[in-house]
């Protein structure tokens, strides 16, 4: 059967971009290289209720696992703060749920979704697939991390995130733990999903993932391992273009993944709802301009953004936990107070320029960093 769109890669950005397209009346196929949609799970599910409804989807029951009330930053030397993350709304999704709910959405709308068959190769009539060939008129690259790390090896961390009981989880607090020497470039999590529940994770640049994390879990104390996932993370921002020919990239394969946290739900979530959209008007139109009119608006809505989150980034790796201590010790609890209340969870470049600026430690922090913290910070 021909089709005018084929989406390799079923997440979050795939299956939004799907939603979008056959909404507009026209044939589109999914295809997922893995058994189930949602598996395996390498996200740690974390978002905000103001991205969903961007989204347009309402959790449901089965979706959302949990509701965060505060995030505790952890410094090298265990000195610690706690942000209150109500008023930003942040909940953790099941994503094995979640993407079935967005698969859901899109099946009603006419799209085809296809699990166990993987692209294989980019034709001039559409796509060869481990099913056989495909007519098509677009190809959507959605397949996440891996499609960028046949291309640029530079841009990734390794991760490791397990899924455990252990009694000594916060249910309604996402722990965060920074150390140079231990997660270089990057942290250690702790993202409570249910009672006694959590997903725990480490990165960071030339680690081996599996022995770090598992001397995190013995510091942390007694848990019991139900899921391991190994895979790497991507943290070099977008891509240069995301439109080539009659190959639209999105989602995390256009890098569209936060280089600050590496979470993508809602900067991908969106990007495949852009593409889609675009699409739409290219099928109808015939016009190129239309189909380039995706990276434009994903631009427009996060460009700035993500050029201050990788400036953050690469203020935040040339840190030492000298200096990560130093801004422990001079953050107050107005500032704390400030950035509960005015940071956004999607948007946090302006909360680390606070981090970075406070008084005591902005001097010392210049003088190693020369003009670009006065770059963030303005």
């Amino acid at each position: 059967m021909d089709y005018d769109v084929v989406i390799a890669g079923g997440s979050v950005a795939g299956l939004l971009c799907a939603r979008e397209i056959a909404s507009k009346n026209y044939k589109v196929l999914v295809i997922e290289e893995d058994s189930e949609l949602g598996t395996p799970e390498h996200c740690g599910g974390v978002v905000s209720i103001p991205a969903m409804d961007d989204l347009g989807i309402i959790p449901v029951r089965a979706t959302l696992d949990n509701k965060i009330r505060s995030a505790k930053i952890v410094a090298p030397s265990g000195k610690n703060f706690t942000l209150d993350a109500r008023p930003q709304q942040v909940i953790v999704l099941d994503r094995r749920e979640f993407d079935k709910q967005i698969a859901h959405q899109a099946q009603v709308k006419g799209a085809e979704i296809m699990v166990k068959s993987s692209l294989r190769e980019i034709t001039k009539d559409g796509v060869r697939t481990s099913d056989g060939e495909i007519k098509c008129k677009i190809v959507v690259d959605a397949r996440g991390v891996t499609s960028l790390v046949q291309k640029d090896r530079t841009g990734t961390l390794q991760s490791a995130q397990y899924e455990i009981f252990a009694d000594w989880i916060d249910k309604e607090r996402i722990e965060v733990y920074l150390d140079q020497e231990k997660y270089p470039g990057f942290f250690a999590w702790v993202i409570p999903t249910r009672r006694d529940e959590a997903k725990v994770g480490v990165a960071g640049r030339g680690i081996n993932p599996a022995l770090v994390i598992e001397e995190f879990l013995k510091e942390k104390g007694k848990h019991s391992t139900i899921r391991k996932i190994f895979a790497p993370i991507w943290v070099k921002g977008p891509i240069k273009e995301f439109v080539t020919g009659n190959v639209v990239t999105i989602g995390d394969a256009a890098g569209q993944a936060k280089p600050t946290t590496a979470g993508g739900i809602y900067s991908s979530g969106i990007g495949g709802i852009l593409a889609g959209n675009a699409i739409s008007k290219f099928l109808e139109s015939g016009n190129k301009s239309d189909l380039l009119e995706y990276q434009k608006q994903w631009n427009e809505k996060f460009g700035k953004e993500f050029e201050n989150m990788l400036l953050a980034r690469s203020l935040l790796e040339r840190l030492d936990n000298k200096s990560i201590d130093a801004i422990f010790e001079s953050i107050t609890p107005k500032m704390l107070d400030e950035i509960s209340k005015e940071g956004s969870f999607d948007f946090h470049t302006t909360s680390v320029a606070k981090l970075l600026g406070v008084r005591g430690s902005v001097k010392a922090i210049q003088a190693i960093l020369g003009n670009e913290l006065r770059r963030l910070l303005n």
